[in-house]
């Protein structure tokens, strides 16, 4: 039996939010969705995944989370760029991007967490966007 709604895969959220921070942010800014091998050799990075979310309105839109680490060489540097990130992902609302249409930005929030390991300067920023294929 098939559903009567259309089939209409969610655009990747992760690839949309790397492609507007790429086109926007310093060139000398490492954005992906994984950390750099050497990742002390390649700051400041901005990582973003995929933290959570489904649907807001089913085979409509999506409510989707993203978990982005904002790392640099130093606490102020990071804080920098992590309000940087946060308002250029802002400024997409109500924008069409290549598969994606982005109905909605909040950012969720943003928490101090060095990182562990390297002890590199980290915030952690979640951020919400509501989308629908384009």
């Amino acid at each position: 039996m098939s559903s009567p709604l259309p089939v209409a895969p969610m655009p990747d959220v992760e690839q949309v939010a790397i492609d507007i921070l790429a086109g926007v942010l310093d060139p000398l800014v490492t954005v992906g969705s994984e950390w750099p091998q050497h990742v002390a050799a390649a700051l400041p990075a901005v990582v973003v995944s995929l933290g959570g979310g489904g649907s807001r309105q089913r085979a409509v839109t999506a409510d989707r989370t993203l978990d982005i680490d904002i790392l640099a060489a130093s606490k102020g540097q990071a804080r920098d760029l992590a309000a940087l990130v946060s308002a250029h992902l802002l400024a997409a609302q109500g924008t069409v991007r290549p598969g994606a249409r982005i109905y909605g930005v909040e950012e969720i929030s943003i928490i101090w967490l060095p990182d562990p390991i390297t002890e590199l300067p980290r915030y952690v920023l979640v951020m919400s966007l509501v989308i629908r294929p384009a």
